[in-house]
């Protein structure tokens, strides 16, 4: 007997992220700026497979290249290539403890900042600053909060308190 989950959990987060990605932030703030986006796709790779895979990571992906206007194809890309990733080593991240959970999804998004600058090496766009680099370690440090808050609307937790 499974229980019946909300079904807008998934896409209220993914516009969430969304959004989240265009809040303005003072400049000395935008580099730790977390890609909220693979964050919370992370969470459902992570947490409903069968919802969530390479095709809707692809998708979620277009879109954001919509919203935020960048190279049309590269969130896309970056998000497939973490979530084939996820994918992969779902059955033993998923039963890490979170501290471990955080450093495996930090080292994934140091690994999506380098298809980043892997893509823009190859279509010859200007080298990224060093402070590119440091938003993983911003996404290493919200992963505890996004995936308990995303957990919590999942399981309707928060309908009991």
């Amino acid at each position: 007997m499974t229980r019946a989950r909300p079904q807008w959990v998934l896409p209220l987060s993914l516009v969430v992220a969304l959004f989240l990605g265009l809040l303005p932030l003072p400049p000395v703030l935008q580099p730790l700026r977390p890609y909220w986006l693979a964050l919370v796709v992370a969470y459902w790779v992570i947490e409903e497979p069968d919802n969530v895979g390479l095709g809707m990571a692809f998708i979620i992906g277009l879109v954001g290249d919509l919203v935020y206007g960048g190279l049309f194809g590269e969130q896309a890309l970056r998000l497939v290539v973490m979530a084939y990733i996820l994918q992969r080593f779902r059955a033993r991240l998923r039963f890490f403890p979170m501290s471990q959970q955080a450093v495996a999804i930090g080292g994934l998004l140091i690994n999506d900042r380098i298809v980043t600058a892997a893509i823009h090496l190859a279509i010859g766009e200007p080298t990224l600053p060093a402070s590119f680099w440091l938003a993983p370690l911003s996404g290493l440090l919200l992963w505890p909060l996004v995936y308990l808050v995303l957990d919590s609307l999942r399981l309707g937790r928060w309908k009991g308190r």
